[in-house]
């Protein structure tokens, strides 16, 4: 590109070749110019609007200012809205977290009401040397913190509830409470004087002495497996608890139950009498493990858990 100047004081007229790189450099220049000037006219017209009295300027002031805050404000309706979305869900996990509580307690045998306080927790410490307000972002995150927390604390107790509901079941099946409504005083587990030949031998239950008619019932829950005559112990009946445990109740006077029956702790079985090689009116309780007796007072004598 060439450009001719004409001077009044030269007489000829003076050439300027002018290369592509020269234009280039001449549009940047003149792009950098626009730019520049249009950022100080914005920073000039927005920091001195109030000064400047033109309708049409505070017109685009107000509308731009306006626009700021109608993002801002749906910014906020939409953080808040999200936010109680939260609460709400936070609010039926700790529902459902007191419906467990209430499980768990009473499976524990702990009273709901002895672990709730309406007193709030003590609380305290030194006067912060700074302190702030929450942003919507800082005040979600405490909430989805929580909400996690609240989450981490219902799994534990699921777990717990599964925990105490298995033992509670095997504590069902193990024969903790009396089968009879009477002191064992007549005879204990072990080696004594035979009452009928009067020689020593190894007794292998427990007799309970009682009037006769007296209820039996199950030490344990459990499944019927003998309810029959037998030709020492008399009229009995054996319960299968599981685990090779078995409970017998011999010398009834009468039989309540079948093979095959299922039944509960406490559910009356027989009734007590003098049946088979016996004495007198009494019950004879044995506990057997794999086959072998067991003493039945170490399992009488444990604590037993609430029906």
């Amino acid at each position: 590109m060439q450009l001719i100047v004409f001077s009044s004081r030269m007489g000829a007229p003076r050439q300027v070749q002018l290369g592509f790189r020269h234009v280039m450099y001449a549009g940047l220049m003149g792009i950098m110019g626009m730019v520049v000037g249009a950022v100080a006219l914005y920073w000039f017209t927005f920091n001195y609007a109030t000064q400047i009295q033109l309708p049409w300027l505070q017109d685009i002031i107000s509308a731009a200012r306006r626009e700021e805050v109608k993002k801002s404000e749906e910014f906020i309706r939409n953080n808040v809205d999200q936010m109680a979305k939260n609460v709400g869900e936070m609010q039926a996990k700790l529902l459902q977290l007191d419906a467990l509580s209430e499980r768990v307690s009473g499976l524990a045998g702990v009273k709901p009401q002895d672990l709730r306080s309406t007193e709030k927790p003590g609380r305290g410490g030194a006067e912060p040397l700074s302190s702030r307000s929450l942003t919507v972002s800082e005040l979600q995150r405490e909430l989805d913190k929580l909400g996690k927390g609240v989450e981490n604390q219902s799994d534990l107790l699921t777990l717990v509830e599964t925990e105490l509901f298995r033992a509670k079941l095997r504590a069902k099946k193990l024969p903790t409470i009396l089968p009879v409504d009477a002191e064992f005083n007549a005879s204990g587990f072990g080696w004594r004087i035979d009452p009928i030949t009067g020689r020593g031998a190894q007794h292998e239950g427990i007799d309970f002495i009682a009037k006769p008619g007296t209820p039996i019932v199950a030490a344990a829950e459990g499944v019927v497996i003998a309810s029959e005559t037998h030709h020492s112990y008399g009229q009995m009946v054996e319960i299968d608890h599981g685990n090779d445990l078995i409970t017998r109740y011999a010398h009834a006077l009468t039989l309540n139950v079948k093979p095959g029956d299922l039944v509960k702790r406490g559910q009356k079985i027989a009734e007590v009498g003098s049946t088979g090689r016996s004495t007198g009116s009494h019950l004879h309780f044995e506990v057997r493990l794999k086959g072998v007796a067991q003493d039945p007072a170490k399992f009488l004598l444990a604590e037993a858990p609430k029906k």
